[in-house]
C-alpha cells in the first residue's frame, strides 16, 4: 500500500487551498447570486463591502478537510493504480490510459464522504455577503464562523444535510479527476519523450496547471448544480424539488450557457493551484517512499 502518496497529497492540496482560495469565493458567488455579473464586479464588490477578509470566509474548515479529500483522492488513485496492474499481471510495467483514467475516477468518487460537509460548509460562509463590520441597521451574518455554520445546519436540516448536493459533487469530481490524472499523465509522458524518466519541475508544473483546467472544464456544468442545491433554501424559499427539477429549471430560466458561466474563473483559479498540487505532491512522493518502486522527485534544476 503506498502510504506515501496519502501523506504527500495531503500536503499538496492544503498548499493548493490556500492558493486558490480567494478566486474559490468569486466564483461560488458568480454561481449562487444574481447580483454578481462578472469576476470584476464580483471582487470589487466584495473587497468594497467586506474587505479582504471577504475572500477567505469559511477557509479554516475547507483547509482540514481538502487536506482530507486529497489525500484520499491521490493515495486512492496511486493503490488503485498498482491494483489493476497487478490484476493484469504486469506488476512492474507502466499503467495504461484506461486504468489512469478508472483510478483517477475512483480517487474522485472515494472522497465524496469526505468532502461533502466541508464543502457545503464553505459555500455557505462564501455566499454570505453581509460583514460583520456593518453598522446597526444593517443585516447581520447568519453564520459566525465553520463550526457554528456546521452545527447550525445539522440543527435545522438534520444529519444529511451536510450531504445535501452530493450527487452532483459525485457526477463532478468523478470524470472530473478522470480528466485530470489522465491530462496530466499524458503531458509528463509527452515531455519526458515517452521515457521512464521524471519530468523536471517545470514540465510537473505545466502538466499540473492544464490537467486543472480540463479537469474543470469537466466538472464545472455540475459544480453549478451543486452550489445551487447547497444554497437552496439557506436564505430564502426553497426553489428546487431535488436534483433534475435544479437542471431543468436553470436551463429554462437562465439557458444552458450559466453551467458554464464559471468555466472562465475555474481555469483561471485551476492553473496556479494545481500547478502547486502536483509540484508538492512529486517532491513530497520521492523524498517519502521507499523500495524498488520509489520514485525520483523532479528534478529541481538548482545544480
Amino acid at each position: 500500500m503506498h502510504i506515501a502518496d496519502f501523506v504527500s497529497g495531503s500536503i499538496g492540496g492544503a498548499c493548493g487551498v490556500a492558493v486558490g482560495y480567494p478566486l474559490d469565493t468569486v466564483k461560488v458567488r458568480i454561481q449562487t447570486q444574481k447580483q454578481f455579473t462578472g469576476v470584476y464586479q464580483c471582487a470589487a464588490e466584495t473587497f468594497s463591502k467586506e474587505g479582504v477578509n471577504g475572500f477567505f470566509k469559511g477557509m479554516s474548515l475547507p483547509m482540514a478537510t481538502v487536506s482530507m479529500t486529497s489525500s484520499v483522492v491521490f493515495g486512492t488513485y496511486r493503490n488503485c493504480l498498482q491494483c489493476l496492474k497487478q490484476a493484469r499481471g504486469a506488476d512492474w510495467g507502466p499503467n495504461t490510459k484506461l486504468e489512469v483514467f478508472l483510478s483517477g475516477m475512483a480517487g474522485g468518487v472515494a472522497q465524496i464522504s469526505v468532502m461533502s460537509p466541508g464543502d457545503i460548509v464553505k459555500v455557505r460562509l462564501q455566499c454570505q455577503t453581509e460583514s460583520k463590520r456593518g453598522g446597526t441597521t444593517l443585516p447581520k451574518p447568519k453564520y459566525h464562523g465553520p463550526v457554528h455554520c456546521l452545527m447550525s445546519i445539522v440543527k435545522e436540516e438534520g444529519f444529511m444535510g451536510l450531504y445535501r448536493g452530493a450527487l452532483p459533487l459525485m457526477l463532478r469530481d468523478g470524470p472530473s479527476y478522470a480528466t485530470y490524472f489522465l491530462t496530466y499523465t499524458t503531458i509528463c509522458e509527452w515531455l519526458s519523450g515517452g521515457s521512464k524518466k521524471k519530468a523536471d519541475w517545470s514540465g510537473v508544473m505545466l502538466a499540473g496547471g492544464i490537467a486543472g483546467m480540463a479537469g474543470w472544464t469537466v466538472g464545472t456544468p455540475m459544480d453549478v448544480i451543486k452550489a445551487r442545491l447547497q444554497m437552496d433554501g439557506a436564505r430564502e424559499t426553497k426553489r428546487y424539488k431535488g436534483f433534475f427539477h435544479c437542471i431543468s429549471e436553470t436551463v429554462r430560466v437562465e439557458g444552458a450557457g450559466v453551467f458554464f458561466r464559471s468555466l472562465g474563473i475555474n481555469c483561471l483559479r485551476a492553473f496556479p493551484v494545481n500547478m502547486v498540487v502536483f509540484f508538492t505532491y512529486e517532491v513530497l512522493t520521492g523524498f517519502l517512499q521507499a523500495g524498488p518502486e520509489r520514485v525520483e522527485p523532479p528534478p529541481l534544476g538548482f545544480e
